[in-house]
């Protein structure tokens, strides 16, 4: 059966996760005055009073932009058309990031394939440096088709990756079991579309076919609704007092998932996930499974 067979069930259902999930309201960036190009800039065009924003890749180069801001927390979501056709090598993102080597970072990576194959929706969660929390998804539409809305939100409790406002994956803040959490380092909101021929596809043994370049993904409706952190407050796990209240009042500042959320992320991950790094034995052979496993293990009846 096809992963895509399952999209006008979806589309009805998700009419009722729209309604229980107190999502935020917020008005939409302009990409000129929000973002702007950090590689590639011959390579990148913010078009439509910058309203629609593309990244293309060629032999020569990729390209990037970021958001003029960082934050301290927040939900941020783009949407994305991903490369169409023969894909395979390349790599669109959408992440959060800090500076340096000890940095935060919590990724969409979407991982091109060959010509009528599936992308792999790549996630991860970085702390002071250290990653090694990947999980990887297959999605239930195609996702060169048409635009999707990618979105990430950040809470001091926790972390929520969404796709069409479908929860596929949560990360908890879980400090209390000596397990780092990203909650004291602003972000930036990052994407790029670049070259990883040497890993991206079926672990680098399908390379880019250049000759299908330039390849080009699309971007709208970008959002960045959060607590824009001034350089004065980092370290600080707390909302800077600058925050408006429209900021510290907003939906996403206590979103948490209820009975609807949690059945649909249990959904997800039974269909679609296809890497969870809590199930590689072989991986924790050595000195055991990350102790966030065992402690979600234990709650899977919840969920």
């Amino acid at each position: 059966m096809s992963i895509f067979s399952n999209s006008k069930a979806i589309a009805i259902l998700l009419i009722s996760l729209n309604v229980v999930c107190n999502l935020t309201t917020f008005s939409l960036a302009n990409f000129n005055q929000d973002v702007e190009i950090n590689w590639g800039a011959d390579h990148a065009q913010i078009q439509n009073g910058g309203q629609f924003l593309t990244l293309s890749l060629d032999h020569s180069s990729g390209s990037g932009f970021q958001s003029k801001n960082e934050y301290l927390f927040g939900r941020f979501d783009v949407q994305i058309k991903l490369v169409p056709g023969n894909s395979a090598g390349t790599v669109t993102t959408f992440f959060l990031s800090s500076q340096g080597n000890a940095h935060d970072e919590i990724d969409f990576e979407f991982l091109g394939n060959s010509s009528g194959e599936p992308y792999t929706l790549h996630t991860n969660v970085y702390c002071q440096g250290k990653g090694d929390k990947e999980e990887q998804f297959r999605l239930w539409f195609d996702p060169t088709k048409s635009f999707h809305t990618y979105s990430i939100v950040w809470t001091p409790q926790r972390i929520i990756f969404m796709v069409d406002n479908i929860p596929i994956r949560e990360f908890d803040n879980n400090e209390a079991i000596g397990i780092p959490f990203p909650n004291r380092q602003p972000m930036r909101v990052y994407s790029s579309l670049w070259n990883a021929d040497d890993w991206a596809t079926q672990g680098g043994r399908v390379k880019t076919d250049w000759t299908k370049a330039p390849f080009i993904a699309s971007y709208k409706n970008f959002n960045a609704n959060g607590c824009v952190t001034p350089s004065s407050s980092k370290g600080s796990s707390s909302f800077s007092s600058s925050c408006p209240n429209s900021v510290t009042l907003a939906a996403w500042r206590n979103q948490e998932l209820d009975p609807t959320g949690r059945r649909w992320l249990r959904w997800v991950q039974r269909k679609y996930r296809i890497y969870n790094y809590c199930s590689d034995l072989k991986r924790f052979s050595s000195q055991g499974r990350p102790a966030e496993c065992k402690k979600r293990r234990r709650l899977e009846g919840l969920i």
